[in-house]
This record gives C-alpha cells, sequence and structure tokens, in this order.
C-alpha cells in the first residue's frame, strides 16, 4: 500500500538557468526550421560559457539552398534569445558574446530509417521509453510541489521583465517541500529560492523583503504557515550569474522539465529536437493520454509508458499503472489507451499538431501543467480525449 503521509520535495530553474538558455536557443532553433519547413529535421544541441555559446547537431531541410541560408542566421537566433531572457553582464551579453556554429546535414544513415518509404511507414527517430504522468492533486493533472516550483519562477520572471522589481537578474532556482497527509499537498515545509541580484551590497535579508510576496502570492492558500522555512539566497551574495557563473547544456534539466521526480523518466530529453524524434513527441503523447485518463475519471493517478525501436513505427509496449486508484483494472484502460490514439512517429504529430514552431516556449517552466494555446502550443496538455477513452472502456 502507497504511503498516505509524507514530504516530497522538486526544484525548478529558472529561465536565465545556464542549462535553460541552452535549451531556450536549441529550441529557437528548432522552430526557425520548422517555420520554414515543416517536416524539418533537426538535433540542435547548444553550450553556453563565460562570453561564448557553441551551437552544434544535426539539421536538414528539403531544399539545400535554404539549409545553407538558415545557417547564416543561427548567430542572430542565439543573440535574440539571450536578449529576451536579459542577459546584458559584463561577461554574457547578448550583443557581444561569441557565438559559434557547428551545425551540420543530418546522417543520411538515421535518415533512412526515419524518412517513410515504398514498403514502410515512418520510423521512430531512436530507440527508447518515454513516460507520461497526471495526477488530480492539481488542477492542471499535475504533481503540486513541481507544479508549484515553477509558478514561483515564472511569476519573479515577470516581474523582474516588467521593471517591476529591478534589481532581480535572470538566474535563479527554487525548491519546494510539499507536506502530503492522506495522499494530497496540505502544505509547504520548506521554501528555497536563490536569486542573481543586481548588487552585492543586498543580504539575503533584502532579497526576501522582494520575493517573499510573490511566493505568498502563487501559493495556496494555508500552505505557509509559522513552521515552513525559508531559505532564500542561503549562501549569500548572488551577482555573477547565467553561464558566466556557471557552464549550460541543453538537456540537462530534463527532472525540472517533467515531473520534478514523482513519476519515471526514460532518459531522454526534449529541447532541440524535432518531434519525428520520439524522446519529444512520444513523451507528450504519455503526458497527453495519461492527463486524458485522469481527466476521464478513470483514475485519479496514471503512470504510463511507451517503448519503440529506431525506424519502427509501431510503439513495442505501452504499460499503464494507476497506483491502485484505478475504476478499472489497468489492462482495460491499456487496451482502451491503444485504440484511441494512433502511437506511430506520424500519428502523434498529427494528433497533436507538432510540426509548427512551438518550441521555444517549452524551453523554461516545464513542458507539462501549462494552458494549452491558440496556435497549437502544449496541444498535448488538452482534455479532448477523455470522453473516447470513457467509451473505450
Amino acid at each position: 500500500m502507497s504511503r498516505k503521509n509524507y514530504t516530497f520535495t522538486s526544484e525548478s530553474v529558472s529561465e536565465g538557468h545556464p542549462d535553460k538558455v541552452c535549451d531556450r536557443i536549441s529550441d529557437a532553433v528548432l522552430d526557425a526550421f520548422l517555420a520554414e519547413e515543416p517536416e524539418a529535421r533537426v538535433a540542435c544541441e547548444t553550450f553556453a560559457t563565460t562570453g561564448m555559446v557553441v551551437i552544434g547537431g544535426e539539421v536538414g531541410l528539403s531544399d539545400q539552398e535554404q539549409l545553407k541560408n538558415y545557417m547564416g542566421r543561427i548567430g542572430q537566433i542565439a543573440r535574440d534569445c539571450i536578449k529576451d531572457i536579459g542577459y546584458e553582464q559584463e561577461h554574457f551579453h547578448w550583443n557581444t558574446c561569441h557565438v559559434l556554429n557547428f551545425l551540420h546535414e543530418q546522417s543520411a544513415h538515421i535518415a533512412q530509417g526515419v524518412n517513410a518509404a515504398d514498403n514502410k511507414d515512418e520510423g521512430a527517430g531512436d530507440q527508447g521509453i518515454m513516460f507520461g504522468y497526471a495526477t488530480d492533486e492539481t488542477e492542471a493533472l499535475m504533481p503540486a510541489p513541481i507544479q508549484y516550483s515553477h509558478a514561483i519562477l515564472r511569476r519573479l520572471a515577470e516581474v523582474r521583465k516588467s521593471g517591476a522589481e529591478p534589481s532581480l537578474r535572470p538566474d535563479a532556482k527554487s525548491q519546494l517541500s510539499v507536506v502530503y497527509e492522506d495522499g494530497k499537498p496540505v502544505g509547504i515545509s520548506s521554501i528555497v529560492l536563490s536569486t542573481q541580484h543586481a548588487s552585492e551590497d543586498q543580504t539575503s535579508d533584502d532579497i526576501r523583503a522582494i520575493v517573499e510576496p510573490y511566493i505568498r502570492e502563487v501559493l495556496p492558500e494555508g500552505w505557509i504557515t509559522p513552521e515552513t522555512e525559508w531559505w532564500v539566497n542561503p549562501t549569500g551574495t548572488f551577482v555573477i550569474g547565467g553561464p558566466d557563473g556557471d557552464a549550460g547544456l541543453t538537456g540537462r534539466k530534463i527532472i525540472v522539465d517533467t515531473y520534478g521526480g514523482a513519476a519515471p523518466h526514460g532518459g531522454g530529453a526534449f529541447s532541440g529536437k524535432d518531434p519525428t524524434k520520439v524522446d519529444r513527441s512520444a513523451a507528450y503523447a504519455a503526458r497527453y493520454l495519461a492527463k486524458n485518463v485522469v481527466a476521464a475519471g478513470l483514475a485519479k493517478k496514471c503512470t504510463l509508458q511507451l517503448s519503440y525501436a529506431i525506424g519502427v513505427s509501431k510503439p513495442l509496449s505501452i504499460y499503464i499503472d494507476t497506483h491502485g486508484t484505478g475504476e478499472l483494472p489497468d489492462e482495460v484502460i491499456e487496451k482502451a489507451v491503444g485504440q484511441a490514439m494512433d502511437l506511430t512517429p506520424r500519428g502523434i504529430r498529427q494528433h497533436l499538431q507538432l510540426n509548427k514552431p512551438i518550441y521555444q516556449r517549452t524551453a523554461a517552466y516545464g513542458h507539462f501543467g501549462r494552458e494549452p494555446d491558440a496556435d497549437g502550443g502544449f496541444s498535448w496538455e488538452k482534455t479532448d480525449l477523455a470522453e473516447a477513452l470513457k467509451k473505450a472502456v
């Protein structure tokens, strides 16, 4: 029997965290190629350090001349991202940092496994396992610790960019330890918030005075109590931040990107990968299906796993665990899920409309638990499959 009373902790990092700067640039490159050609192939990696951004990986367009033209835009794409995030510090400035572009054409050997041909459907871009998860403990059907850790940093970014809090800087991390009673989140035992700031004269107490009202604003009423421990900038001064303070790399925040450790992770990162890569698209499909299982009332909690082989179109397996909360046996829900959605790579892309430039916005504050956008962004957060799942069981 699962525990009912416990404390669980998750963390988030801001858009100015070095790894998230890299995720943002990689996804901006992806969006640029998808805007040109919806079937573009992109696997873009970014590395950032003091005064420098290095971009590499594989890309592909059907028009080779257009591909050459796009290569010349990569540097400006990176600078635009850095500028929007807010880096204008001496050793990491959007206008003065060096941007090195080592992108090259996609491997023909990978392409032959992925691309459709006369005798086969389009295959998965790689082997692997992907997990989706949903729980009814928040309105977004996400685990509370990661959902509210993201919410804190999003709010601080808003007031930083609006000018309401001019001494805040882009690099930040949050961490919440959430108390559960009878399986439901009821409070916060500790709050950790570290944020880059403008002046070495600002103390931890000064920073707490700035951020505490916004933290209280986004957390549910009553969750912060006199017993809640606060750790705001616990090391003291945090003026040197971003890639100048610590190197960044695409794909190093996969738990922050997903469920904050509350669910398994297949291991594949998302950012910079076009949706033929099942590391990304099948993880989105798994979240979509798990969320719709919970939204349909078939379970209060659902973990869903998919597995794929490179060059093979259909998933090798579908697994569901409702953690003892299912209204029906898990194998019945598994069968319904397999019937409700085409889980081939092309089927996923078509169902969720993933061949669009919608990925830059996913690079910070989580790929899940967000509101679907009118232009198709976060389509995997829709609950439009709930009725079909109810009928299928």
